[in-house]
């Protein structure tokens, strides 16, 4: 009789497809997920000081920025305090993924959203299948 009951349990994992996921979507999860944990420095200010503390684990720069002297300093910090540095093209999209855009009832984001031009993780939140993609990623973007 204990027999039928071991029989009986379910032994599948369910395991996403590692085609569909790319960094972009990893990253958007966990800029979500860090938002929820109150994880993100959002716009040039609040990323400066996380990285000046020493408070970064990643940070997102968007190519979209059009001040040279933002990219430099962005870049320059993240290369002394040894924090990894993402790009993505558009700021807007960036912005959007940070949770600075307003949204309706249905989830949809409305027209009108600010973009951010640096995005500062400090708190990753809980572990997860695309925060071990990402940090996968960008193991392998460095070798």
């Amino acid at each position: 009789m204990a027999e039928d009951g071991d029989a009986a349990a379910p032994t599948t994992t369910t395991q996403e497809p590692q085609e569909a996921m790319d960094y972009l979507k990893a990253l958007k999860a966990v800029l979500k997920k860090a938002l929820k944990h109150d994880g993100l420095a959002r716009g040039l200010r609040e990323s400066v000081k996380a990285l000046d503390r020493k408070d970064a684990h990643l940070c997102v720069l968007a190519e979209s920025c059009n001040e040279p002297a933002y990219k430099r300093l962005v870049e320059a910090l993240c290369h002394e305090h040894k924090v990894n540095l993402l790009t993505v093209e558009d700021g807007k999209e960036l912005g959007v993924w940070a949770g600075l855009g307003k949204f309706d009832k249905e989830g949809n984001s409305k027209p009108k959203h600010p973009g951010a031009s640096v995005v500062v993780v400090r708190d990753f939140g809980e572990p997860s299948a695309e925060l071990d993609f990402l940090l996968e990623h960008i193991k392998k973007s460095k070798q």
